[in-house]
């Protein structure tokens, strides 16, 4: 069925659709004709406004959870509220400051990690729009500083990768037969050497073409080890994006309580990254905060949430990433909205 054009609903229609829409992301809860006829200020009878309730309901834009008298607005009628009656609400001059401090200390290049620029993006969101924040880099261009390797057995040891923006990693790998503590040195020695300032992907391709050619002068079990050791950082970074939750807690309200199971279907939906990374991977074409409800998306047909996304650019004017939040379908989605878009403009005054 065809969404229906916000156009074709009568002036009561729609002030009762939105009075549904208020109270549902208010507290969660199914509203009847008489709340209504108290909360909108029309000067209808209940036997009216529910004449206009099963109109709205025939449309798909509401429903009832069970047999009670009360009706709650579906994703369908949710996507019709946004796209087509929602006023955004932008946010105050003390939820902007609190953002900008929030950001403030972590600025990407000036001295910390991308990761912390990032954990504070998703804290500092997730606390403004009583959500889950969600920012993510699909594939991370680690520029390499130094390469190490520390043995921690006879066949095992711990590659130890410092990048240029101050990040550290391990990676714990199998060595190759007949190695010893020097070769160890050895190989560490040469991809620091020879890799620093490059990225995983150009480091492979350098290793690769010196080890074709003769000109990289290590042995045979140091060599094993370089090769090894890339292979086992490039393939987690191409498979791993830098995809941080924080917040996870907010979800969990007064309302949220009384449906336990939906709250574990979200946290379900939270901890497998590589589903919210393809979602939020969807969003960085264009420039518009892209909003996805409820079972719209197959992910979330059992959890019922809403993701709210917006790519931000960096040096360049490049995409280099997506931040937003996801919560419950009945987020309020008039104020969340705008903190997104300017969490997505500080983020990307950062990143350039």
């Amino acid at each position: 069925m065809p969404l229906l054009p916000v156009a074709e609903l009568t002036d009561r229609a729609r002030d009762i659709f939105r009075v549904v829409v208020d109270s549902y992301v208010a507290n969660g809860s199914p509203v009847g004709s008489k709340t209504i006829a108290q909360l909108s200020g029309l000067s209808l009878s209940p036997a009216s406004i529910r004449g206009v309730m099963q109109q709205l309901e025939e449309a798909g834009l509401i429903a009832s959870p069970h047999t009670s008298a009360g009706r709650l607005p579906t994703d369908r009628g949710l996507r019709l509220f946004v796209d087509g009656m929602m006023q955004a609400l932008e946010p105050s001059a003390q939820e902007r400051a609190a953002l900008e401090i929030g950001l403030g200390g972590s600025r990407v290049g000036g001295g910390g990690p991308v990761e912390e620029a990032l954990a504070a993006t998703t804290a500092a969101l997730s606390g403004l729009s009583a959500c889950a924040g969600l920012v993510m880099v699909p594939k991370r261009e680690t520029k390499l500083r130094s390469i190490g390797f520390v043995p921690l057995s006879a066949d095992q040891a711990m590659a130890v990768l410092v990048s240029e923006d101050g990040s550290v990693e391990n990676r714990v790998i199998a060595l190759p037969g007949g190695m010893t503590s020097s070769a160890l040195v050895e190989a560490g020695n040469y991809m620091s050497a020879t890799l620093g300032g490059l990225t995983l992907a150009e480091a492979r391709l350098r290793v690769d073409r010196e080890l074709a050619d003769g000109r990289a002068a290590l042995d045979g079990a140091a060599r094993t080890l370089v090769e090894r050791g890339l292979a086992v950082w490039s393939e987690d970074g191409a498979r791993r994006p830098v995809l941080i939750v924080r917040g996870q807690g907010r979800l969990i309200d007064a309302a949220a309580a009384a449906d336990l199971e939906r709250v574990r279907d979200l946290l379900d939906d939270l901890d497998g990254k590589q589903e919210i990374a393809a979602l939020l991977d969807s969003a960085r074409a264009g420039d518009a905060t892209r909003i996805f409800i409820g079972a719209e998306n197959e992910m979330f047909a059992l959890s019922g949430s809403s993701v709210i996304a917006r790519p931000f650019r960096g040096a360049g004017g490049r995409v280099v990433g997506v931040v937003g939040v996801i919560g419950p379908t009945r987020l309020n989605y008039a104020r969340v909205v705008p903190m997104v878009d300017f969490t997505a403009a500080t983020l990307a005054r950062l990143m350039g």
